[in-house]
């Protein structure tokens, strides 16, 4: 399917709109009201599986997942929250950040370069406790690390990050100094994924997460940036290089499976990487996420498809159509790979439980749920639900 350069510029749109600002502004203390009336503020005891106690991590799928800030999980209330969704639905994980959209790190941390770069904002203050917390309540824990967009890693290391032409003195040896870095119409800086130095920072901060207990790590923002002036980039390092955009991408994804060979891994694409067979702009291939990933979790938010894909003026009114083909087309090339090379490896998709144009009831979160399950039949390997506010639509989570 030929994509246009304008519909790919409303996907990316509508990705800033709702993904990149959803992001940005989920800073913990925009818990619904009704969140605030449901969950007590009194310190309340978390429900434990004692039959899953301590034994998380050999979870058999499929995973059904939350996501919740770092914010979210520092607030008793929150973690109450979490437990109890667990006994009342289908919900058996749950997507925490430790390296977010700022590029700070959320616990405290002991690696020397998370020091070195003034990095450390400790928002859960026992992050090691937090987790048995949730094994002990039968959750599969997973770790979501932001990479190349990272503003403080830029500001420390300026050398790392993307500059702006226009800012650089063009006439002179340019200098790359935290005046000079590009952002983009977040105001955010970005690291350049060519970059082998940042490659070696975030590999150190997914081992120390593992070593805290995580079950898995999931890593996104594993590409080139898709919004601002894209003109204006001056990439230090792939600026030096032949290579294209995703086979910097391929080899970091390389890089990241030799780093961390035994632990589960799994990376997030763009919903369009499912159809898509050029690397969007961004070096996002999705048969190269499949040689060093045990999961691939596209994004596949209806309301982030442009007007006109599969006919539909506004996609995000049809989750089910959506989705199934997404997930079918991303299923096809899976197996063709895996038929080639032997390889196990599964789809796990992100799903939207937010608005964005269309009010998302709970029939519609059912129906992406749905989409899923009937587009990967027995290869079904579970969700992950994204939610700005980290409140998700309990009648939507069927118990069964």
């Amino acid at each position: 399917m030929k994509i246009s350069n304008f519909a790919i510029f409303l996907i990316f749109s509508a990705f800033l709109l709702a993904g990149v600002g959803s992001f940005l502004f989920s800073d913990g203390n925009n818990i619904s009201r009704n969140y605030e009336i449901t969950i007590s503020r009194e310190k309340k005891e978390i429900p434990v599986q004692e039959e899953t106690k301590n034994n998380s991590s050999a979870k058999e799928e499929p995973i059904k997942a939350v996501y919740a800030t770092s914010w979210s999980v520092s607030k008793d209330s929150h973690i109450y929250y979490l437990t109890s969704l667990a006994l009342s639905t289908e919900i058996n994980a749950v997507v925490i950040d430790i390296k977010d959209f700022s590029g700070y790190i959320t616990y405290d941390s002991k690696l020397p370069q998370v020091k070195e770069y003034l990095a450390k904002q400790v928002r859960t203050k026992d992050l090691k406790g937090l987790i048995e917390k949730l094994h002990g309540a039968g959750l599969y824990v997973i770790a979501r690390m932001t990479v190349f967009q990272d503003p403080r890693l830029a500001l420390a290391r300026p050398i790392l990050g993307i500059h702006s032409k226009e800012k650089l003195d063009l006439e002179t040896i340019p200098v790359f100094s935290k005046i000079t870095l590009w952002k983009d119409r977040s105001g955010l800086a970005w690291i350049d994924p060519a970059a082998k130095e940042a490659w070696e920072y975030n590999a150190a901060i997914a081992k120390e997460a593992i070593s805290l207990g995580f079950d898995e790590i999931n890593f996104d923002y594993i590409r080139f940036p898709s919004d601002g002036d894209l003109r204006d980039m001056v990439f230090p390092f792939w600026g030096q290089s032949v290579s294209s955009r995703h086979m910097v991408i391929k080899d970091f994804f390389k890089y990241l499976r030799e780093e961390l060979p035994e632990a589960k891994l799994s990376v997030d694409l763009f919903g369009l990487s499912t159809i898509s067979h050029d690397d969007l702009g961004v070096g996002q291939i999705i048969e190269d996420a499949f040689w060093y990933f045990d999961y691939i979790s596209p994004m596949v938010y209806p309301s982030h498809y442009a007007s006109g894909f599969s006919g539909f003026e506004n996609p995000g009114e049809h989750p089910y159509e959506v989705i199934l083909r997404s997930m079918e087309s991303a299923l096809s090339r899976l197996n063709k790979f895996n038929l080639s090379n032997k390889k196990e490896v599964k789809l796990r998709p992100w799903l939207q439980d937010f608005s964005l144009a269309v009010h998302y009831s709970a029939e519609m979160v059912k129906k992406e749920i749905e989409a899923v399950q009937d587009s990967l039949k027995d290869d079904f390997a579970g969700f992950m639900l994204w939610s700005p506010n980290n409140i998700y639509t309990k009648d939507a989570l069927s118990s069964e």
